[in-house]
């Protein structure tokens, strides 16, 4: 009978996230030889998936979300890197200074290094209706749904890039947009900001927060909304609500206390390692100035490169231990 000791893993690095970060960092792991697995709760791609078009990732001025995802996974495939269908459940370290990554299929693998690409879900409003009605007019993705809201009136949550892409988006479907946003004027980059004033069917209200979603069996029907500044209510008539208010990262599947900024975002050192020895983050979990894909996939290759030199360093000492 062969007997494994306890240093031996089934993984040089797991991957886990197949978003542009996750898919990079594969790509890179694999170039480098490194036995590398990926896993993904959905198809590879992540937020690619949710934006129909893509038009400011270098050397492709225009691009399909799904098509770039497409070659972004085949090619983290051609060097080597396995993707696996699975959701992640809890990453904990062991008592060698390594991973164990346990999923919901029941699987657990192992590996010295982890690096986490699992971006973040969209932040809620919280408030009465919300929940009721998602997925009956209350929408988190406009790609996803703005197809169903043909000649609609509709509304937009939010002040941020995706906020005022999507309302721009949406007006190829509604027949009106209202952009409401709790602050008199947007955090939207300026390109952004100028399509969306020069649209015709885009409206924007100033200062109001949303208090309730309102609807029926059919959906939503109406905002119930507050002005900041005086505190007057109001309501607004809409067949759909789209909220882009941001993002939550994930990373409470790391089970031990990580280094993170107010938000829950992992704070990393100029290697993306976070404050655990061989995990690093990259992507959308990470505190950062931008989340864009260049900045994404900028992330994931210093990532994965820092995961070469990290294991390299983790056998050079353990060989100097043995001797």
């Amino acid at each position: 009978m062969t007997q494994h000791n306890s240093n031996e893993y089934d993984r040089d690095v797991i991957v886990v996230g197949g978003g542009p970060a996750g898919l990079c960092a594969a790509m890179y792991a694999g170039r480098g030889m490194l036995r590398a697995l990926l896993i993904e709760r959905g198809l590879p791609g992540g937020e690619l998936l949710n934006t129909e078009l893509i038009e400011d990732y270098i050397g492709f001025e225009s691009i399909l979300g799904r098509e770039l995802a497409e070659k972004m996974t085949n090619h983290a495939k051609k060097f080597g890197a396995e993707i696996v269908t699975d959701t992640v459940e809890a990453v904990r370290r062991d008592e060698n200074g390594g991973f164990v990554v346990t999923t919901a299929l029941g699987k657990t693998h192992r590996a010295p290094a982890v690096i986490l690409t699992a971006g973040g879900i969209p932040s809620k409003l919280g408030v009465p209706g919300e929940k009721e009605y998602a997925g009956k007019g209350v929408s988190y993705c406009a790609v996803c749904d703005g197809a169903f809201f043909k000649g609609e009136v509709l509304a937009v949550i939010g002040g941020g890039d995706a906020a005022v892409e999507e309302a721009v988006f949406l007006t190829r479907y509604a027949s009106k947009v209202y952009v409401v946003h709790r602050r008199d004027k947007f955090r939207a980059s300026a390109i952004l900001q100028r399509r969306a004033f020069e649209n015709p069917k885009i409206e924007v209200i100033w200062n109001k927060v949303v208090e309730q979603i309102e609807g029926n069996k059919r959906g939503t029907t109406q905002l119930r909304l507050r002005d900041t500044v005086t505190g007057q209510p109001s309501t607004l008539p809409v067949g759909g609500v789209f909220i882009f208010i941001g993002f939550k990262p994930n990373t409470g599947i790391i089970k031990e206390h990580v280094t993170h900024d107010s938000q829950g975002y992992l704070i990393t050192d100029a290697h993306m390692m976070t404050s655990v020895p061989g995990l690093f983050a990259a992507g959308d979990v990470r505190a950062q100035l931008t989340r864009q894909i260049t900045t994404a996939v900028g992330d994931a290759t210093t990532a994965a490169i820092a995961v070469e030199k990290y294991l390299a360093k983790r056998r050079e000492n353990a060989t100097v231990g043995a001797a």
